[in-house]
C-alpha cells in the first residue's frame, strides 16, 4: 500500500519521502547484469539506430559485443578498479563501450569529444586512467598522454588498437579470462562534475549505485510499454544521464535509441519524424527553438508520434511552456531534477493508470521512491517544514561513495548522516510537488552545459593585461543562462574586450565561452575575500538595460 507523504520527526527532522511505494532494488547485480537482463528474448530488436548513417544495433548485438569487449579489455591487461576515459560523440557503441568497461570490472568515465585537449587531459591525469577509447577525428586530442588507445570506426590510426579487430581477437581469447568476482559495491562509473564548488572532480558511483536510480525512476513503467518506447539520444552519452537514463533506461525497457550527435533543428525535426521518436529528453534552448524557430514550418507536424519531452538540465521558463503546449497540443511535457552525484531525485509525470497524478507546472516534480528529502538552512543546518526554502538534501541508495582522492570536498557535500548536500535552494508544498527556487552554487548552466566561473576566471587570469576578473550568470531566453565576465585590465594594457574574450575562447570549448564582456575598475568582494557576484549581476544587468556600454555578446 503506497504511503503517504510524510512529514517525519526523527531527532525534530523534517524528512519527506516519496509518495508512492518503495520498490525493490535487487542485489548482487551489476549494472550491465541488471540492464541487459532478457536481452535475448528481444535479440532481433533494434536497440541503437544512428541518424546519421542509419547504422544499427540490435538487443542481441549489443548483449554480444559488451562481452566481446568485456573478454577483449582483459585480454588488453585491465584489471578490476582501472578507470578508462571514453572520449566519444554519440555513436550506437557508447553504450556498449561503457557496459563492457564495467562487465570487465573497470570503471567507466566518460569525457566530452568537444573539450579542449588541455582538459580532456586534466580528466585521464586525476581519475589515473590506464585506457583510452576514442575515434579517429578525436584521435589527435588524446594521442600524446602516453596511454594505450582503442579507436572506434573505420578510420585506422598507427599505433592505435582498431575496435574491430580487437573484437576479432576477443573471440579467440581464452574464455577464463575474467577471474575477479564484481560485486555491486564496487565502483562502475567515475564522471566528472563541477559539484557545488565549480572545480571539477570525479564522481565515484557504484553499480547499486547506478542499478538503485534506474530502480526508482523507471518505477512507473509497466510490462505493457516493455519494447515499445523510442528515445530520442541527442543528450550527451558521455554524462551520466546520457548513459543510464537514456542508454542504461532503454535497454532496460528493451525500447530503441534514436542516435544523434550536434543538435540542429531540422534535422532533429527530420530524425522525430522519420525514426518516429515517442520520447524526447532535451533542454530548455530545444523547446524554445521548436517553438519560436520558422523552420520548424517546413515539417508536417502531423507526422509525428512524440508522446512527451523531458527537460532536466535548466530551469524551463513558465511563458516558453506556455508557448510549446500551444503549438504542440498532443505532447506531453515532463520536467524532472537530479544532479551527478545523485542521478534523478524528482519527476513530474507518472503512470496516470496507476494512480500516480501529474505534478504542478513549474515544480520539478514528486519525490522518487526510495528517495528521503529535507530541506535545511544553510546558515543554522536545521531542518525545515513544508513551505519553506532552504538548501536540498537528499539520501538514498544512489547517493554517491564521494568524490575521487578527495576527501575534503566529499565531506563538505555528504555529512554523516549520509544526507548529500546538492547546493540548490527549494521548498515541497502540501501535495508533495518539490520547486527549485535558486541555486547556492555557483555553477552556469548554458544549454544544459555545466560552465564552472572559478574555471573561466583562472584562464582570464593567465592573460598578461588581466589584473582580476570574475565570471557570472546571466539570464538568457535561449540558453537558460551564458558566461558573463566583468575584467579588470592593467593600467598599460591596450585589448579589446573582443581581444580578451577570443582569448578565453582558444582556451575552452564551445560551450565555455565567455559570451558578455566588460571592463571594470574592481572587482566587489567579502571581508573573506568571496567575489560578491551577486552585485556584479545586478550591476551589469542594470548596466546593459539603461546605459548600453560597450559589450559582445555571441550565441553559437
Amino acid at each position: 500500500m503506497a504511503t503517504l507523504l510524510q512529514n517525519l520527526a526523527r531527532d525534530e527532522d523534517h524528512v519527506f519521502q516519496s509518495p508512492y511505494s518503495s520498490v525493490p532494488v535487487p542485489e548482487n547485480m551489476t549494472l550491465p547484469d541488471f540492464v541487459l537482463q532478457d536481452a535475448e528474448l528481444y535479440a532481433d530488436k533494434v536497440a541503437f539506430v544512428e541518424n546519421a548513417n542509419g547504422k544499427v544495433y540490435t538487443h542481441g548485438q549489443v548483449l554480444r559485443d559488451t562481452r566481446r569487449f568485456a573478454r577483449a579489455l582483459r585480454s588488453l591487461g585491465l584489471r578490476k578498479g582501472r578507470v578508462v576515459v571514453v572520449v566519444l560523440p554519440n555513436v550506437a557503441e557508447y553504450a556498449i563501450v561503457a557496459l563492457g568497461i564495467m562487465a570487465a570490472g573497470g570503471v567507466f568515465s566518460g569525457a566530452n569529444p568537444s573539450a579542449h585537449p588541455s582538459e580532456i587531459k586534466k580528466q585521464v591525469e586525476a581519475a589515473d586512467a590506464k585506457l583510452i577509447v576514442t575515434n579517429g577525428p578525436n584521435y589527435d586530442k588524446v594521442k600524446c598522454l602516453g596511454l594505450p588507445i582503442i579507436v572506434l570506426g573505420e578510420q585506422q590510426v598507427e599505433s592505435a588498437i582498431y575496435w574491430e579487430e580487437l573484437l576479432e581477437a576477443a573471440d579467440r581469447a581464452s574464455t577464463n579470462l575474467i577471474d575477479e568476482p564484481i560485486l555491486q559495491t564496487d565502483l562502475c562509473a567515475l564522471p566528472f562534475s563541477s559539484g557545488t564548488t565549480g572545480t571539477s572532480k570525479g564522481v565515484m558511483l557504484t553499480h547499486r549505485n547506478l542499478v538503485a536510480n534506474l530502480c526508482s525512476t523507471l518505477f512507473s513503467v509497466g510490462p505493457e510499454m516493455i519494447g515499445q518506447v523510442t528515445t530520442l539520444g541527442l543528450m550527451p552519452f558521455f554524462h551520466i544521464y546520457g548513459l543510464t537514463g537514456i542508454c542504461c533506461a532503454t535497454l532496460r525497457n528493451k525500447g530503441k535509441v534514436v542516435v544523434m550527435g550536434r543538435y540542429k533543428l531540422e534535422t532533429f525535426l527530420g530524425a522525430l519524424i522519420a525514426h518516429e521518436v515517442t520520447f524526447a529528453p532535451i533542454v530548455p534552448a530545444i523547446l524554445s527553438d521548436m517553438v519560436k524557430n520558422r523552420v520548424v514550418d517546413e515539417f508536417d507536424l502531423d507526422k509525428l508520434k512524440l508522446k512527451a519531452v523531458m527537460t532536466a538540465a535548466a530551469p524551463l521558463a513558465p511563458e516558453v511552456l506556455c508557448s510549446f503546449e500551444k503549438k504542440f497540443p498532443g505532447v506531453e511535457v515532463q520536467e524532472a531534477y537530479g544532479m551527478t552525484e545523485h542521478s534523478c531525485i524528482t519527476l513530474t509525470h507518472g503512470d496516470p493508470n496507476k494512480g500516480h497524478r501529474i505534478a504542478k507546472k513549474n515544480s520539478v516534480g514528486f519525490i522518487l521512491p526510495n528517495l528521503e528529502l529535507k530541506f535545511v538552512d544553510p546558515h543554522t543546518a536545521k531542518s525545515l517544514p513544508k513551505s519553506t526554502r532552504g538548501e536540498i538534501c537528499v539520501r538514498s541508495p544512489c547517493v554517491m561513495q564521494g568524490y575521487y582522492r578527495n576527501e575534503e570536498e566529499t565531506a563538505q557535500t555528504i555529512d554523516e548522516d549520509g544526507w548529500l548536500h546538492t547546493g540548490d535552494i527549494g521548498y515541497i508544498d502540501d501535495d508533495g510537488d518539490v520547486f527549485i527556487v535558486d541555486r547556492i552554487k555557483e555553477l552556469i548552466k548554458y544549454k544544459g552545459f555545466q560552465v564552472a566561473p572559478a574555471h573561466l576566471e583562472s584562464i582570464l587570469l593567465t592573460h598578461p593585461s588581466v589584473a582580476d576578473a570574475a565570471v557570472i550568470p546571466l539570464p538568457d531566453e535561449e540558453a537558460g543562462e551564458i558566461p558573463a565576465a566583468c575584467v579588470v585590465m592593467n593600467q598599460s594594457a591596450k585589448e579589446s574586450e573582443e581581444e580578451i574574450m577570443n582569448y578565453v575562447a582558444s582556451n575552452v570549448a564551445n560551450y565555455e565561452r565567455v559570451r558578455v564582456l566588460q571592463f571594470v575598475d574592481s572587482i566587489p568582494r567579502s571581508a573573506s575575500g568571496k567575489i560578491l557576484r551577486r552585485i556584479l549581476k545586478e550591476e551589469m544587468v542594470k548596466n546593459m538595460e539603461t546605459n548600453h556600454p560597450k559589450k559582445l555578446v555571441q550565441h553559437c
